[in-house]
């Protein structure tokens, strides 16, 4: 590693829940390369997200913080006025600041989600990213270093094209790199990837996304679709040649012989849904919003040969906002200072210095006025909105078919979780930022803080046209 310092590189993808990958226990699936990731490396069972939508969700991934810290509470969207608003995380620390401000180079391929002129002030030496986070998947907008490109071809290969490119002349500076590669797959839409995998789908059963009947929050949700055989080929489809992606990255940090000297992520932004419990879409899938484990947990894959242990399992809870210190930690940088961060590096114990910690326990997500604890044995869900509360035996009940909170005999657990959930959010939110002030209804962000989203929602309720959001 250049002077200690481990390349990083972190694939972050988007709409990908665990049953979308082989390695976490879906044998319909094929993704072979991200699968070798996990046996060569670290798997992560319990890995959540701190929010079920996306552009908050990487905003926790790159500051550390939860929604009602850092103020991005729903997926960005564009103001049919204009283009999209050039600034998220002003006055945000992130861990690329970090590392751009001690000898790493930054770049950044693929969605990023968070305003369109935002990455020059948070390290980024280099950006080359879709634009307005999604879209069709063949010869899409781009903007390379601020200016707009058209690109030809499949838009997970033109990312993973680029990112090659640029660690190559990374390799050859010598210094330590971080490529954020972000691939849209596999969010919607499911048409347009290559058909040969499409094709290959076609006689797959789908066992792993049951066709259930409609959930009754999907009515006026605003993801209110229904899948079928099409779409769900499409899904696959997009994961598969996604991994075949991956694999070109592995591939190329191997050819370039700096593959023990480099710190992969692969992790996604948030769930989904795709006909479980009667939903298809992720938090925002329901209203009110769904808190189900296929919207928030999520791969947690960890790989650096020589580091990182190979081949193990973690079963602990682990979040989102834990990445950004464990980053930091195998960087060998400070934490930001002046602001109490919710997580935690787990670098040790990706290490083998430690034994998986007993004491990790406890994880929190938030999607406006939902607000949800999970333990071992418990989560509960509490929406302080629109109701109604929730509350699921994860041992006895794992696939949340039975809501515990309506029965008397559980109303004790419920004050104590409530209470662990108020304490916890109380210490860590910020006032003005804090998420079940503003009326968040899944339908997107425009504004560069949350107070301005009830105003977001009566502007453009009329004119919103595709609902499902990138």
């Amino acid at each position: 590693m250049p002077d200690g310092k481990p390349n990083i590189v972190f694939i972050l993808t988007d709409d990908q829940a665990l049953w979308g990958v082989g390695c976490y226990g879906n044998p319909e699936i094929r993704t072979p390369h991200i699968d070798d990731l996990a046996e060569t490396g670290v798997r992560i069972q319990n890995f959540y997200t701190s929010t079920p939508v996306c552009s908050a969700s990487r905003a926790t991934y790159l500051t550390g913080k939860i929604n009602s810290q850092h103020g991005v509470h729903d997926w960005i969207r564009r103001d049919p006025a204009g283009d999209m608003a050039g600034s998220f995380l002003d006055g945000q620390v992130t861990y690329a600041d970090a590392l751009a401000a001690n000898g790493w180079t930054c770049g950044q391929f693929g969605k990023w989600h968070l305003g369109e002129r935002e990455l020059a002030d948070h390290g980024f030496d280099y950006h080359f990213f879709r634009l307005y986070g999604g879209g069709n998947y063949n010869d899409a907008p781009f903007i390379r270093n601020g200016i707009r490109e058209e690109t030809t071809g499949y838009v997970s290969d033109v990312i993973t094209d680029d990112a090659v490119d640029w660690i190559s002349a990374r390799a050859a500076d010598g210094d330590p790199f971080y490529a954020s590669v972000h691939y849209t797959a596999p969010h919607s839409p499911w048409y347009g990837h290559p058909q040969d995998i499409v094709d290959s789908y076609a006689d797959c059963p789908f066992e792993s996304c049951p066709q259930e009947e409609p959930h009754p929050w999907m009515t006026g949700s605003p993801t209110e679709f229904k899948g079928g055989k099409q779409m769900l080929q499409g899904y696959f489809a997009a994961v598969t040649a996604m991994d075949a992606c991956v694999g070109r990255i592995v591939a190329h940090l191997d050819k370039l012989k700096i593959r023990e000297d480099t710190f992969i992520v692969f992790v996604s932004d948030n769930g989904f849904n795709f006909g479980h419990h009667g939903v298809w879409g992720k938090g925002n899938g329901t209203f009110p919003f769904n808190m189900y484990e296929n919207s928030v947990k999520v791969p947690g894959i960890f790989n650096q040969p020589g580091t990182v242990g190979a081949g193990r399992v973690f079963e602990g809870l682990y979040s989102s906002y834990d990445v950004m210190p464990t980053l930091m930690d195998h960087a060998g940088l400070p934490l930001p200072s002046g602001v109490k961060l919710p997580g935690r590096s787990f670098l040790a114990t990706l290490r083998g210095d430690a034994e998986e910690s007993r004491d990790r326990v406890v994880v929190f997500d938030e999607f406006g006025g939902t607000r949800m604890i999970r333990t071992p044995r418990w989560k509960y869900i509490h929406r302080y909105d629109v109701g109604p509360n929730q509350l699921f035996d994860m041992v006895n009940d794992p696939d949340e078919r039975t809501d515990l909170a309506p029965d008397p005999d559980y109303a004790g657990r419920i004050t104590s979780m409530r209470s662990l959930l108020e304490d916890w959010f109380d210490a860590h939110t910020v006032s003005e930022r804090d998420g079940r002030k503003f009326g968040v209804t899944g339908f997107g962000q425009i504004s560069r803080l949350s107070g301005e989203l009830e105003a977001d929602r009566e502007r453009f309720a009329q004119s919103w046209s595709d609902p499902r959001g990138f």
